[in-house]
């Protein structure tokens, strides 16, 4: 799916095709989602990704092309695999296909492809840890039913998000620091967490490194970096500083004044939250944390096509994402971004350098280019949380030594 956003296709063309059209087709098969599974709550964690499990898809080869125009592939072979002294707690966007509201504890491929594209490079840094939970599906995006029905089911997968957190604590952390990353809706089940469950628990609280919180609308005062959504955690304006939130939404155009993203609330989620003209969306560019110019990003993308119909939809859209040899890839299309205030917006604005394609918003523009929130600049992000864990790691030594 992220690799959809490049390729020479994608100049200026309406992001609608197969994929779109087969959710469509599904919703109409199935005019009302199905209400959220019945099942007995829970006890145990499904991990998705985990250091020890065998089958990990936050772990594998990470050998890169690096593609430039003119000029030969470079492959950059892949670190040595080694344990960190820092984690990565890492929870997915919305991806289930299942025929339901809410999606079951599978771990189905959409599930491990999006944690290898969004979660597997930060294995060079930190100990990923990946819960699977019972998430509103595709189809309760396109169905989302009553207000009751979104916020039951925004509250059961939150349940299993914050288990697999309490879990991890208990079991799995051991004092380390820990680092959060988020997109979408795995986005707001982290703001929720780290608003009720960590924030108020010191211990915790003390060792996060900082959240990575991708389309998921943080929310702070207009033109401030603290308050907002949380009380102790500002956001990071620095390459490494720590214990702060890097977030932002990408858009290739100015964002539509109903987007979905990046859009200044006017009213209360289902959670209330603050909103109104005093309140904006953060944006922290992981290229440029200090300010709002505009600079290359460091794009990298799995080579394999995403399965399912989202696959079906590349292959729809004109033909297949650009590959390589390797299982990942720096492409020849390059981008340019800056965190930019277009009306009641906020967003990191992305725009092509000479000879790349234009990226259209998919599915429409209230979306802008979410499915590539974190492909664009997923080397930049992944760089500024390795010096984020080198800091904490330098200071927690020091207040070792020094009996703190």
């Amino acid at each position: 799916m992220p690799a959809e956003f490049f390729g020479s296709r994608l100049a200026n063309r309406p992001r609608y095709g197969l994929a779109t059209a087969l959710i469509l087709f599904v919703a109409l098969l199935v005019p009302q989602a199905a209400s959220a599974p019945a099942d007995p709550e829970p006890q145990e964690t499904v991990w998705l990704c985990r250091p020890d499990l065998p089958a990990d898809p936050c772990r594998g080869d990470l050998t890169t092309t690096v593609r430039t125009p003119g000029e030969p592939d470079v492959v950059v072979p892949a670190p040595a695999a080694e344990r960190h002294e820092v984690d990565c707690f890492y929870v997915y966007p919305t991806v289930s296909t299942e025929l339901s509201y809410s999606a079951s504890l599978d771990i189905t491929p959409p599930i491990r492809a999006i944690a290898e594209q969004q979660a597997q490079r930060f294995s060079e840094v930190c100990d990923v840890y990946a819960p699977v939970y019972r998430q509103r599906t595709l189809l309760a995006l396109r169905s989302p039913g009553t207000p009751g029905q979104a916020k039951a089911a925004a509250a059961m997968a939150f349940r299993d998000v914050a288990r697999a957190w309490e879990q991890y604590l208990n079991e799995f952390n051991h004092g380390r620091g820990v680092v959060l990353i988020g997109h979408s809706q795995g986005t707001r089940m982290l703001r929720q967490l780290l608003r009720e469950r960590i924030e108020p628990d010191p211990a915790a609280n003390a060792r996060l490194v900082s959240a990575v919180l991708v389309g998921g609308n943080v929310v702070v005062p207009r033109g401030a970096d603290a308050g907002g959504d949380f009380h102790t955690v500002p956001l990071c304006r620095r390459t490494g500083q720590t214990h702060c939130v890097i977030a932002w939404s990408a858009f290739g155009q100015a964002p539509p004044p109903d987007a979905r993203y990046g859009v200044t609330p006017t009213t209360a989620e289902a959670d209330p939250q603050p909103f109104g003209p005093g309140y904006e969306i953060a944006c922290v560019n992981p290229a440029f944390p200090q300010g709002d110019a505009e600079v290359p990003l460091h794009t990298l993308t799995r080579s394999a096509l995403f399965p399912g119909i989202f696959g079906l939809g590349d292959a729809g859209r004109g033909g297949l994402p650009p590959a390589a040899d390797t299982p990942w890839l720096r492409p020849a299309e390059r981008y340019l971004g800056r965190c930019a205030r277009i009306g009641d917006a906020h967003v990191l604005l992305v725009r092509p350098e000479p000879d790349a394609p234009a990226l259209s918003a998919f599915p429409d523009p209230g979306w802008g280019l979410h499915a590539a929130d974190i492909t664009l600049p997923l080397g930049d992000v992944v760089a500024m949380v390795g010096t984020q864990i080198e800091t904490y790691r330098q200071r927690s030594a020091q207040q070792t030594v020094w009996g703190r």
